[in-house]
C-alpha cells in the first residue's frame, strides 16, 4: 500500500495563519476584558449615586434635626455644614494615605 502524502505548505502560510489566529484571539480578550469593565465601572456608578442620594437625604435629615433642636434652620443647617467642613479638612490632611488604596483598587479592576 502506497501511503498519501499531504503536500507541505509552505512556511510562509502556517506563519500567516498563526498570527491570524492570535489577532482573533487579541481582539476577543480586548473585547472581553472591555466589556467586564465597563459594567463594573456602571455598577459601580449606580452604587454611588445610590449612597450620594442616601448621604443627601441623611443629611437635610440631621440638619431638620438639629434646627429642631436649635430652635433655628440656620443653626442645624450651620452644623450640619461645619460638620462636613471638619470632614473635608481631614480629608485633605490624609490625602496621601486615601489614594494609594483607591490606586490599587483601581489597578486591580482593570488587570483583572
Amino acid at each position: 500500500m502506497e501511503t498519501k502524502k499531504e503536500p507541505v505548505r509552505p512556511i510562509i502560510d502556517q506563519v500567516q495563519e498563526y498570527v491570524e489566529t492570535r489577532l482573533k484571539l487579541v481582539k476577543l480578550e480586548v473585547v472581553d476584558r472591555s466589556s467586564a469593565v465597563i459594567a463594573s465601572v456602571i455598577v459601580d456608578l449606580i452604587v454611588i449615586i445610590s449612597l450620594v442620594l442616601t448621604f443627601l437625604f441623611a443629611s437635610f435629615t440631621l440638619a431638620l434635626f438639629l434646627a429642631d433642636c436649635f430652635g433655628s434652620y440656620w443653626k442645624g443647617f450651620g452644623s450640619v455644614a461645619l460638620i462636613y467642613l471638619l470632614i473635608g479638612v481631614i480629608l485633605m490632611l490624609a490625602k496621601k494615605t486615601i489614594e494609594r488604596p483607591i490606586n490599587n483598587i483601581l489597578i486591580r479592576k482593570l488587570f483583572n
